[in-house]
C-alpha cells in the first residue's frame, strides 16, 4: 500500500467519515456514484470494487459486463454539504478490466492516454476554465413556459443582497473546502448567469474538478431554493453558457508557448498549436459542443465562436491570444472559446490536446490572425478572408466527426463507434420533435 493510501485510510478514521463516493463518469460525461463503506476501501484500492459495466453508458455490452472501479487516492476529499460528524468523503476512480488493464470505455483513460502521448514529446498540459451557467427559481414550469432567473442582473453587475453574490460565495467556500482554487466569480451577461473561473492546473486534475464543480454548484443551489443549469442555451433572448478554457504547453518548468520578441510573444510551438486546433475544430466539435442544444449557442449572433478563426485579443475568434503581460512569459496561453460548459472535459480535453500536438508534429502552418470582428462581416466578406463556419448543427458536427481520423485515434474505437451512435439517436429524436416555434408561425396560416 502506498503512502497516499495510507493517508486517505488514516483520515476516514480521524475525521469520523462512514461514506465513500466512488465516482468515475460514463462517455457522455454523466457522473456516476457508489458508496462503499471505509472498511470495504483497503480492498478497493489492491483489487478494485466490481459492477455491471453493460449499466453503464457506453461502457461494455452484456456479455463483457464485469469491470472495476479503483479509486485514485490523490483525489480524496471530505464532501463539505454532507456534514462535520458521519461524514462523506469522495474519490475518483479508474475503470480496469478483470485482468487488471484499463478499460477503453473510460473516458478518464481517454484523457490520461493522450497526456502520456504528450509527456513523450516533452509536454505538460495545463488548463484553465472559465465556467458559465444558470441560476432558475425553478426549472421548469407550465408547458410551453421557460424557466424563470434569479435576477434581471446583467454583466458584472452587483446588485447589493444579490442573489448571485451569496451562492457564488458558498459555492466558492465550498469549492475551496475541497482544494479546488477559484480566480474570479461574478455576474455574467444573461439574468442568473454567473461565471466562476477555477485557477491553472494540468488538465486531468482540471476535469476532475469541473466534475466537481458541476456538483458544487447543483448542491448550493438546491440547498438556497433555487436550480442551476449548464445547459448550452436555455433561454432563446438570453446568451448562452460556455467554458472559454485557457490552455499551455510547459516543457518541465518552461512554458512552451512563450517566446520573447517574437509576435504576441508566441512561439512557432505556440503558433503550430493553434494551427492544429484550427485545422481540426469541426472534427471535435461534437464532442466540445456535443449537445443539439449547443448549436444555438453557437448560432451567428449569440456572442459565441461560430467561425474558425483567431486572433489577439478577438473575443469574436474561436482561438485568441490573449494580451501579454510584460516580464511573465510563464502566463502565455491561448484560449479556445466555443467549448460547453456542459461537455465531458475528459473527452474534450483529450481532443483540445490532440489536435494541438497534430498541429506540432506536423508543423502546420498558422493562417493569418482576424482583426476583425467576425459576427459582423457578410457571408462574402468571410469567405473572402477563408474563414469557414464551425458546424451549424449537432448533424454537421457527427458528420466531420465520422470522417476523422484524429478523433478515432484520440478516442479510441469503443468510445469513438459509441459517441457516435449516441448522437446520431439524439439528433433523430430531435429532428421528430415539433416545436412551439413551428405550431406558433405555421399553424395559424398552413
Amino acid at each position: 500500500m502506498d503512502k497516499q493510501q495510507e493517508f486517505v485510510l488514516r483520515a476516514l478514521e480521524e475525521r469520523d467519515v462512514r461514506f465513500v463516493r466512488l465516482w468515475f463518469t460514463d462517455v457522455l460525461g454523466f457522473l456516476k456514484s457508489v458508496a462503499v463503506a471505509p472498511a470495504e476501501l483497503e480492498s478497493a484500492f489492491a483489487e478494485g470494487l466490481g459492477f455491471d459495466g453493460s449499466a453503464i453508458e457506453g461502457f461494455a455490452r452484456v456479455t463483457e459486463a464485469d469491470m472495476l472501479a479503483k479509486p485514485d487516492p490523490s483525489t480524496f476529499q471530505i464532501l463539505p454539504w454532507r456534514g462535520e460528524t458521519m461524514g462523506t468523503a469522495r474519490m475518483f476512480c479508474d475503470i480496469n478490466m478483470p485482468d487488471g488493464s484499463a478499460s477503453f470505455a473510460d473516458p478518464r483513460h481517454v484523457l490520461k492516454r493522450t497526456l502520456s502521448k504528450a509527456a513523450d514529446l516533452g509536454f505538460t498540459f495545463y488548463t484553465h476554465p472559465e465556467i458559465e451557467f444558470y441560476l432558475f427559481k425553478s426549472l421548469l414550469g407550465a408547458p410551453g413556459t421557460t424557466p424563470e432567473p434569479v435576477d434581471s442582473s446583467g454583466y458584472f453587475d452587483h446588485t447589493p443582497q444579490g442573489i448571485g453574490n451569496d451562492f457564488r460565495r458558498e459555492a466558492i467556500t465550498m469549492l475551496e473546502s475541497m482544494g479546488i482554487s477559484v480566480e474570479f466569480s461574478h455576474h455574467e451577461g444573461g439574468p442568473g448567469q454567473q461565471e466562476i473561473d477555477l485557477r491553472y492546473a494540468d488538465a486531468l486534475s482540471t476535469a476532475d474538478n469541473i466534475m466537481t464543480f458541476r456538483v458544487v454548484v447543483k448542491e448550493v443551489a438546491l440547498s438556497q431554493g433555487i436550480y442551476a443549469s449548464f445547459m448550452p442555451k436555455p433561454l432563446s433572448d438570453q446568451p448562452g453558457s460556455g467554458m472559454h478554457t485557457h490552455m499551455s504547453l510547459f516543457e518541465g518548468d518552461r512554458n512552451a508557448f512563450f517566446e520573447g520578441g517574437a509576435q504576441y510573444q508566441l512561439s512557432k510551438t505556440g503558433r503550430a498549436f493553434i494551427a492544429g486546433l484550427l485545422r481540426h475544430a469541426s472534427e471535435i466539435t461534437a464532442v466540445t459542443n456535443q449537445w443539439v442544444n449547443s448549436y444555438k449557442r453557437l448560432a451567428v449572433g449569440d456572442e459565441a465562436p461560430s467561425f474558425i478563426s483567431w486572433g489577439h485579443n478577438n473575443r469574436s475568434a474561436l482561438v485568441r491570444v490573449p494580451m501579454y503581460k510584460p516580464h511573465k512569459g510563464q502566463s502565455s496561453r491561448v484560449e479556445f472559446r466555443s467549448l460547453d460548459s456542459a461537455a465531458n472535459p475528459y473527452l474534450a480535453f483529450a481532443l483540445m490536446l490532440a489536435a494541438g500536438l497534430k498541429g506540432i508534429e506536423e508543423g502546420y502552418e498558422l493562417p493569418a490572425e482576424v482583426e476583425d470582428d467576425i459576427w459582423s462581416l457578410t457571408s462574402r466578406e468571410r469567405k473572402a478572408l477563408g474563414i469557414k463556419p464551425l458546424p451549424g448543427s449537432l448533424a454537421e458536427a457527427i458528420s466531420a466527426m465520422e470522417d476523422s481520423e484524429l478523433v478515432a485515434e484520440t478516442l479510441g474505437e469503443h468510445v469513438f463507434d459509441f459517441f457516435l451512435r449516441n448522437k446520431r439517436a439524439e439528433w433523430q429524436d430531435y429532428r421528430r420533435q415539433v416545436t412551439p416555434f413551428e405550431l406558433n408561425k405555421l399553424l395559424p396560416v398552413l
